[in-house]
C-alpha cells in the first residue's frame, strides 16, 4: 500500500530529523533560501519532517485513517494507473501547498515551515469528494458530516492564515485541499455529478 510507504518513509526521515539538527534545518521549507540560494529540494523534503512527534503522528493518522481508502476507490477507477495518480496527487500537493506561502515569504529570512500537512490535507478533501456523506471525528471524537467539515475546515484555515496568530502552517492547509480537490476534479470530471448524488440519492 502506496500509504503505508508514505506514512514510513515520512516517519522515518522525521525521527532521523529530530536528531540531527542539521538535517532538519537543511530539509525544511524555507522560502528565503530557495529564492536566494536556490535550494529548491526544499519544495520536496519539507513536507517529509515534523516539529515532533505530535506533529507527526496527527499528519500520519490523519493520512492513516483516510489515505487507503483512497488509495482503493483510485484504484477501482483506473486500475494500476491508480497507484501513480494517488502518489503524484500526494508529492504534487507538497510544493502545491506550499506556493502561497512561497511568494508571501520569499523575501523573509525569518519564516520556514515543515510538515505534510498540505499534502495530507489533498489527500483528506479528495477523500471527501468520493465521500462526502460519511462521518468523520473532529478531534478524533466529535462526529460530522465529512462535507460540513470540509466546509468549516476551509473557512478556519483562510481565516487562520490572514490572521497569522501562530506557527501552524493555515496556508498550506488550504491550499492543499484545494489541490486535492481540484487534481480529482480533473482526472475524474464526473466527480462532481458523484459528489451530488450522495445528497440527492438519484
Amino acid at each position: 500500500m502506496l500509504t503505508i510507504l508514505i506514512i514510513a518513509i515520512t516517519t522515518i526521515v522525521s525521527i532521523i530529523g529530530f536528531a540531527q539538527h542539521n538535517l532538519f534545518d537543511k530539509a525544511r521549507f524555507y522560502p528565503y533560501y530557495i529564492h536566494n540560494n536556490r535550494e529548491y529540494w526544499r519544495w520536496i523534503s519539507g513536507g517529509f519532517i515534523h516539529a515532533d512527534y505530535f506533529h507527526l503522528a496527527v499528519n500520519m493518522l490523519t493520512l492513516f485513517f483516510f489515505g487507503p481508502q483512497l488509495e482503493s476507490y483510485f484504484f477501482q477507477i483506473f486500475g494500476l494507473n491508480g497507484e501513480f495518480l494517488y502518489a503524484a496527487m500526494y508529492v504534487i500537493a507538497i510544493p502545491v501547498s506550499s506556493m502561497y506561502s512561497y511568494y508571501r515569504h520569499q523575501n523573509d529570512i525569518g519564516y520556514a515551515a515543515i510538515g505534510a500537512s498540505g499534502a495530507v490535507s489533498a489527500i483528506l478533501f479528495s477523500f471527501i469528494l468520493f465521500d462526502p456523506t460519511s462521518v468523520l471525528r473532529l478531534y478524533f471524537a466529535i462526529p460530522i458530516p465529512a462535507w460540513l467539515f470540509g466546509i468549516l475546515y476551509l473557512f478556519y484555515s483562510w481565516s487562520m492564515s490572514k490572521k497569522q496568530l501562530d506557527n501552524i502552517g493555515h496556508d498550506a492547509h488550504f491550499f492543499g485541499a484545494l489541490f486535492g480537490i481540484i487534481f480529482t476534479i480533473l482526472i475524474k470530471p464526473d466527480i462532481l455529478l458523484l459528489f451530488i448524488q450522495h445528497f440527492t440519492g438519484q
